[in-house]
């Protein structure tokens, strides 16, 4: 089989695209037919070695992948070879085939896509645990939402209307705005033409965001900070900016509000049961046609340097996906 591979850590150029020894079937996994790959900025920083996890070399990047189960090992009886899955993983997922443990694939629905599934897991059930089980959003809040163009905006956008909030967001330009529009969003702030801070206290009568949802950091941290309501609540999804902030405490003090990490990999880890009910919601809206995934880019798998490449520039809006021409289609 063949594999996108990282065999130093480095730009994204210097990936290779190789046939591999397809990976041994262990006990409590099973084996998936690659169809189609998600690809996140995660991937970019596991391959330049600034991620939490650094893999032994070679090994293929990749946190989510859809495709059909072919094989079962040892002590798995489901899901069942011939179904249709999901799978998140710490890394492996670009690739013709992967071996991923059972409780960590999915059957998905059946008007569900390949190249849709395969860009679902990690940023709808990032949405949804921050917003859900981190957030406690509530019905009639103010949810903002910065970096609202992304893969992992634009689910924030679309779970906080599923769950009755007012939907803020915010992104770097007129054009993200418009798919931020799209998805649901009430209001739109360009936050590099508009004094963010001033445009939410607008919006929300002085009182600011009961919840904002940040995967950017840096600046945008620090003006989030400014623009939160009175026990709000700050989500730290993530820090595509570049620059890690520092949360000032006594205005943590003075507004009683909680600035709130979201790490769902780790979570999806330590709670498996609560993880799968996440995406009984997720699929339920889905297939209600509440939640509308963005597949903004389609590349064959040998061409990951090029999608990984759109996040160094900040070209990507919605999600990119890397597919696998098969026969059976």
């Amino acid at each position: 089989m063949k594999a996108v591979l990282c065999k130093a850590f480095g730009p994204p150029e210097t990936l290779a695209f190789e046939d591999v020894e397809a990976p041994a079937l262990e006990p409590g996994s099973v084996r998936i037919a690659v169809h189609a790959t998600g690809v996140n900025f995660p991937d970019l920083l596991l391959i330049e070695g600034k991620y939490q996890v650094r893999p032994p070399f070679p090994f293929s990047p990749g946190l989510e992948c859809a495709g059909i189960v072919t094989e079962c090992g040892p002590g798995v009886d489901a899901p069942a070879p011939g179904t249709r899955v999901l799978a998140y993983m710490s890394y492996g997922g670009m690739a013709e085939e992967v071996v991923a443990p059972a409780e960590c694939v999915i059957p998905i629905p059946d008007a569900m896509p390949f190249d849709v599934a395969a860009a679902f897991p990690v940023v709808y059930a990032t949405g949804y645990h921050a917003l859900v089980g981190r957030g406690a959003l509530a019905e009639g809040e103010t949810l903002l939402v910065q970096g609202a163009s992304g893969g992992v905006g634009l689910s924030a956008v679309e779970i906080g209307k599923c769950l009755g909030a007012t939907v803020i967001a915010a992104a770097s330009s007129d054009e993200k705005l418009a798919r931020a529009r799209e998805h649901g969003a009430d209001h739109l702030v360009n936050y590099r033409t508009e004094d963010l801070r001033a445009r939410i206290k607008a919006l929300t009568d002085g009182r600011g965001a009961d919840v904002i949802y940040d995967p950017v950091g840096g600046d945008v941290f620090d003006t989030s900070m400014r623009c939160i309501a009175w026990n709000g609540r700050l989500l730290v999804i993530g820090f595509a900016s570049g620059r890690i902030a520092e949360a000032k405490t006594n205005i943590i003090l003075l507004k009683e509000i909680s600035v709130v990490g979201v790490a769902w990999g780790a979570f999806a880890r330590r709670n498996r049961a609560a993880n799968r009910a996440y995406f009984d919601d997720l699929f339920r809206w889905y297939e209600a046609g509440a939640l509308k995934p963005l597949v903004s880019r389609r590349l064959p798998l040998e061409d990951a340097p090029a999608a990984l490449e759109g996040f160094r520039n900040r070209s990507v809006v919605g999600k990119q996906v890397l597919t696998v021409e098969r026969p059976d289609g």
